[in-house]
């Protein structure tokens, strides 16, 4: 497959994405390629470990390719749309739960399904360039494939922040947020990677860690908390509509962007998974009762057609001059019963 290069050297297993025109945007083919080399290299003795990286300078994985989910949902076919997410969702919980260490390269733009297979491995590494976002909200998802998890886990409020205004995280911030554990020079990592081939050992590269560069995210935290305490989504957008800092009124106009349901939605779920109970099961669970309705009953048909198809910005929300009913989010995050997600 020319979109991905799959492929055994030395004491790693190697996953390459090649779709650096397209910012390496994941196909449903991608996904069961990548599957299929965990699933095979899971019980080989030969790979000591896995390492996906990425071509191209502008992202290691922008997201899932969504033109086909549109095509099919707008015709009112919502099956292969929710096949896509669950396929999707095995894979991340595949990852997450992998007895080998899986060392991730994420430069450039790291988003949605990027996140997925990029931010759950043991040793995730970031450079000058990386940009880690969780997008979802603004076409009509929620923070999805094991972001919710993520989120939830974040420092104090920092999960709502991240999952509702969509802001982009640099290296140090997504070390902070825990999207990333380490930061290297991108031009250490074509050794980096050798030595991995060579050895096998991910300690092998511990020397080439560096401190990042400062980001926002530190500094900001104690604003965050203050602003997104809400208990739901209407309760965070009135404390920014009446806070007069210059940091408020920058989160209100991102918010303003998105999807009200869907905000509504991914602030309920960060509440509903933070806690003891939290595991990565839970998380997709919950995520996938969203997606599973999205295109029938959310905005994600809409969301695409603004973004992708037309292009034209101005997405018709729902719930857009008003609050959004606890019944809404309900209905979107109920359980699916028999039609649950089943990894």
């Amino acid at each position: 497959m020319s979109d991905i290069d799959i492929r055994i050297v030395g004491r790693v297993g190697r996953i390459t994405l090649m779709r650096p025109k397209a910012l390496n945007a994941m196909t449903y083919e991608m996904c069961l390629a990548i599957e299929a080399a965990f699933d095979d290299w899971r019980d080989d003795e030969a790979v000591a470990l896995v390492v996906i990286d990425a071509e191209g300078e502008r992202a290691f994985c922008s997201g899932g390719d969504i033109a086909e989910l549109y095509e099919t949902g707008t015709k009112g076919d919502y099956a292969f749309g929710q096949k896509f997410w669950a396929d999707e969702y095995r894979l991340n919980h595949k990852i997450f739960n992998y007895p080998k260490p899986v060392v991730s390269f994420l430069q450039g733009f790291t988003m949605g399904g990027g996140v997925g297979i990029g931010c759950h491995g043991t040793h995730r590494i970031v450079g000058e360039s990386s940009q880690i976002a969780m997008p979802e909200c603004g076409i009509g998802l929620v923070p999805d494939v094991g972001g919710s998890l993520m989120l939830a886990l974040a420092p104090g409020r920092l999960g709502e922040y991240l999952g509702i205004t969509a802001a982009r995280m640099g290296p140090d911030d997504a070390i902070y947020a825990g999207f990333a554990d380490s930061y290297m020079p991108q031009s250490m990592w074509t050794n980096a990677i050798s030595k991995l081939e060579d050895t096998g050992d991910v300690e092998q590269i511990s020397s080439l860690y560096e401190a990042p560069p400062a980001g926002t995210l530190r500094g900001n935290s104690a604003q965050i908390e203050l602003l997104f305490a809400g208990e739901s989504y209407d309760d965070i957008k009135r404390v920014l509509i009446d806070d007069d800092s210059a940091f408020a009124h920058a989160a209100l106009k991102m918010v303003s962007r998105n999807s009200p349901l869907s905000m509504a939605c991914a602030v309920e779920t960060i509440h509903r998974l933070r806690g003891p109970s939290l595991t990565m099961e839970k998380a997709l669970d919950l995520e996938y009762r969203f997606t599973a309705r999205a295109m029938e009953h959310g905005d994600f048909l809409e969301g695409i057609r603004a973004a992708i198809i037309d292009k034209d910005r101005q997405p018709k929300w729902q719930f857009a001059d008003c609050d959004v009913p606890i019944a809404a989010v309900s209905k979107m995050l109920r359980p699916l019963g028999k039609d649950a997600l089943k990894l």
